[in-house]
């Protein structure tokens, strides 16, 4: 009987892909969906006979292209969860995304020059540290650590590694070949190396780790070939709970790398402290986060689970990513947007508050007045110049006002949806606020009433466009960017490149077909917005 990989144990597609997706393999196809839990790794040769494969993630090696197409199927009806091949030519992976469409199988495409041995050893560390949730709750994601190491492996421009209070390393993040030896050793053991924490301890390492929210430089030691770090402790109040270390790599760290390391540190001390009570891997701040957003939770019971005053001013920080045709890719960013996002934020306001509804990202500030105003916008266009560059994709930010309580916090968050909105049509932006973009908001908001007030419509401008549709002609375009001129004949006519007397015939052309009387400023001002509102809508 083939095993339900939606029960417990293993980690889900979704946390494995976050954890080893890129640069190594790529989501083609998601199958029954990225919550799913993977068990195990096992690998198909063209020589082997298919086997079951519960709840498992299926390496199929030795065939790439249509070849591998009848080995995913096997895998799918053996059980798998998903298989990775190599795709081969382009007309070839289009055939393996529809056969694995068609078995019901999560399809993982291997890019090129990726070695075989490097992916099923990175896939075993990451299923294999289940077993570290020990003594920090049965359902712990660990894919959530790894996710954040990962993340500030990013923002530092090191190789990162996550330890609990006893040295043990729960996650970290892929790392490339230069990795010095004490790095390779504590990943191997899963600890680090017990000569090298003597010398640690007697230069009172971590006796400065333990004692607070202190970024400690770790100088290089050739002789024990040991590289540059950086180091944070992970604490709940006085409590230590484990430490946050990166090793430098071929370039020197990042700017921002000391602030990201505190903000990843109170990410992972939640995290901790979340798996050591069993408590729901969504975590409460989360599920408050939608309910304060929206108005519906009480702004009295997020002070309490934030330790703060509910009179404490707070302001909103969203952000938008694209969605597109690729949906599990798009879930996949969103993901890792949440805690870039997470990371910076908390660095921040210890307090801050994250998560994701729909395809926006928030942020909550506590603490945050008028006067913080260029420091919010910094931090925003810090996210974004990180998501951008992370996901690949276009990433937009809005502020929301601060408002004077957390029970006020919905307005701000409506702001903010307003300005992503207007943001959405100018694909250059990267950060708002409302006082950059208040026309713009408030000439959506109009055309949005407009638009659902279709007995309100002019039929002159819907005859404007039959007669151009009939005809060939542009009357609409014309009167349009003659409107958007406020009359200037000569600077309309240039950005259409026409002469300003083709210009002046079109818009009277454009008043008799409409029958529209152009002479009337309020007509004009009707007319330029039903313009505006059908442009938007082609």
């Amino acid at each position: 009987m083939v095993e339900d990989a939606r029960s417990t144990g293993g980690v889900t597609l979704r946390q494995l892909l976050v954890s080893v997706g890129d640069p190594l393999v790529d989501l083609h196809v998601a199958g029954a969906g990225l919550d799913l839990r993977v068990r195990g790794v096992s690998i198909l040769d063209p020589d082997d006979q298919p086997g079951a494969y519960p709840a498992e993630l299926v390496l199929v090696i030795g065939a790439r292209g249509r070849d591998a197409i009848r080995f995913v199927r096997a895998a799918a009806r053996g059980g798998a969860v998903a298989t990775a091949v190599k795709a081969g030519q382009d007309g070839h992976a289009e055939d393996l995304r529809a056969a694995a469409a068609e078995a019901g199988i999560a399809l993982l495409a291997v890019r090129p020059g990726v070695r075989w041995e490097q992916l099923e050893t990175l896939l075993r560390e990451v299923l294999d540290s289940a077993a570290l949730s020990a003594g920090f709750g049965a359902d712990m994601p660990l894919g959530d650590l790894f996710s954040l190491a990962q993340t500030v492996a990013v923002l530092t421009g090191g190789s990162v590694s996550i330890e609990d209070a006893g040295n043990r390393v729960l996650a970290y993040s892929r790392s490339d070949d230069e990795v010095d030896e004490l790095r390779r050793l504590s990943i191997l053991g899963w600890e680090g190396p017990e000569a090298y924490l003597a010398m640690l301890r007697e230069w009172g390492i971590f006796q400065r780790l333990r004692a607070g929210e202190e970024v400690v430089r770790i100088d290089e030691n050739p002789e024990l070939g040991i590289r540059r770090r950086l180091a944070i402790g992970i604490r709940a109040g006085s409590h230590h709970l484990g430490t946050i270390w990166v090793q430098e790599g071929r370039e020197p760290f990042a700017d921002r790398a000391e602030r990201a390391l505190v903000g990843a540190a109170r990410m992972a001390a939640m995290q901790l402290l979340r798996h050591r009570s069993d408590a729901h891997p969504a975590g409460p701040g989360r599920d408050l986060l939608p309910g304060l957003l929206d108005g519906r939770a009480s702004a009295d019971l997020v002070a309490g689970h934030l330790g703060l005053d509910p009179a404490t001013s707070a302001a909103v920080l969203a952000f938008a990513l694209p969605t597109g045709p690729d949906l599990p890719a798009h879930e996949l960013h969103l993901a890792e947007a949440g805690t870039v996002v997470s990371v910076h934020a908390t660095s921040y306001r210890r307090a801050a508050l994250v998560g994701t509804i729909g395809s926006r990202v928030y942020a909550v500030l506590p603490e945050v007045t008028a006067r913080q105003e260029r420091a919010v916008s910094a931090l925003a266009a810090d996210i974004v110049d990180v998501l951008r560059r992370r996901v690949g994709t276009r990433v937009q930010a809005g502020i929301g006002s601060p408002v004077g309580t957390l029970g006020a916090v919905a307005a701000s968050r409506a702001e903010a949806d307003r300005v992503l909105d207007a943001m959405a049509r100018k694909p250059d932006a990267r950060v708002a606020t409302i006082a950059q973009l208040r026309a713009e908001v408030l000439l959506g908001e109009t055309l949005t009433l407009l638009a659902g007030k279709p007995d309100l419509r002019d039929p002159g401008v819907a005859a404007l466009r039959e007669h151009d549709a009939a005809h060939g002609s542009d009357l609409a375009g014309s009167l349009l960017a003659y409107l958007d001129a406020m009359g200037d004949v000569r600077s309309a006519a240039g950005k259409l490149h026409i002469h300003p007397n083709t210009l002046r015939h079109r818009v009277r052309r454009a008043g008799k077909v409409s029958g529209i009387d152009l002479d009337d400023p309020r007509a004009r001002l009707s007319c330029h917005l039903q313009l505006l509102l059908v442009t938007r809508a082609d």
